[in-house]
């Protein structure tokens, strides 16, 4: 197949056909023939002369005969130039702003859950299976604080400057008592705040050791405790990708299903999911890789509709997106993903319960 010419190469007439053999595709996803074409349009084209047209877009690399006598398709390249100079983007219905705007309840909550949360959103929206990325938190330490659940099991909050909030299990000491409890938080405080745990980790070791006859013996046990379930080994995978909706792409797969299922074992085994984050940091707001345009969880015949998220300091710090069949609704849910990722950034900022519009 030759290499798809630039958009510009083509008149206003083609321009049409080849919107119209798009849109009309993206809403069957069957091959379209010049009569469909021809039916549609504004000004009289007699089906030949739309034919004639095809044909030109086809030796251009826009369009492609799946077989010798059935109408056209648009190829990878043809969709590529589609999306960047004929797509026209919806608007979010109110109801689908409402939804996504719940994502604000979980402002104040675990950040992991908010993820889980906004994956499941996005995969009912876009009716496609979403990934969120969420690489291993390095964010500075805000607080932490010690709660007692009962004798044997007492849980270790951690608050850090983005304002995620996560807490861990840790079985407490023999005879901790509320006095010991607030000298640990009250030490971990002191060491921590400002900076992350891998930095402080060493100096909390030293400090602790320096201090061990001050400090109170179930103290220190609760203080090495606390350390100790968020240094586990296995305890966090350097990077999370949590992906919803996987069902989804079954309902496309009926003509291509071993190219599903080597995706979905992509998925889980979470294959090169670093890379998402490197996807989304090479451009501003949502990018879309259509078929082969990139190597990612084998995706030749699906599209990535992927969007970065930040923290309360404009950082980047994850991806979301959706993973769909390459005749997605592009239109609709290009702004779905991209309102998500800023109403995920909402979330880790706590800006309140205002909306970013």
């Amino acid at each position: 197949m030759p290499d798809a010419a630039p958009l510009s190469e083509l008149n206003d007439r083609s321009r049409e056909i080849f919107r119209r053999l798009v849109e009309t595709y993206i809403e069957t996803g069957e091959p379209v023939g010049s009569r469909t074409i021809s039916r549609g349009l504004e000004a009289p084209l007699s089906a030949a002369s739309v034919r004639n047209v095809m044909q030109d877009l086809e030796q251009l690399g826009f369009l492609e005969s799946p077989h010798a006598s059935a109408g056209r398709i648009p190829t990878h390249s043809g969709l590529r130039m589609f999306v960047d100079g004929l797509l026209e983007l919806g608007e979010i219905s109110a109801e689908e702003r409402a939804e996504i705007e719940k994502l604000n309840g979980d402002r104040d909550g675990d950040i992991a859950n908010a993820l889980d949360h906004a994956g499941s959103l996005l995969s009912g929206l876009s009716q496609c299976a979403s990934l969120i990325f969420a690489p291993k938190r390095e964010a500075p330490i805000r607080h932490v604080e010690f709660v007692s659940l009962n004798p044997g099991a007492a849980l270790v909050v951690l608050v850090t400057e983005d304002g995620a909030v996560e807490n861990r299990m840790i079985a407490p000491p023999a005879g901790m008592t509320p006095s010991a409890m607030r000298e640990a938080a009250n030490f971990l405080n002191a060491m921590l705040v400002g900076r992350t745990l891998g930095d402080a980790k060493e100096a909390i070791a030293r400090e602790i050791e320096r201090r061990r006859q001050e400090l109170d013996a179930t103290a220190r046990a609760l203080v090495e405790a606390g350390v100790a379930v968020w240094d586990g080994e296995g305890e966090i995978e350097p990077d999370r990708l949590l992906v919803r909706g996987r069902a989804n792409l079954l309902t496309e797969a009926a003509a291509d299903l071993d190219r599903i299922r080597h995706l979905l074992d992509d998925l889980e085994r979470k294959r090169d999911i670093a890379q998402l984050l490197d996807l989304a940091k090479e451009g501003d707001g949502v990018r879309i890789f259509i078929g082969s345009e990139n190597k990612l969880f084998s995706l030749s015949g699906s599209t990535l509709v992927i969007s970065p998220y930040m923290n309360a300091d404009r950082k980047l710090v994850g991806a979301i997106g959706v993973i769909g069949p390459t005749r997605l609704n592009y239109g609709r849910i290009v702004p779905i993903v991209d309102y998500t990722a800023r109403m995920m950034g909402e979330v880790l900022a706590g800006r309140g319960k205002t909306a970013p519009r």
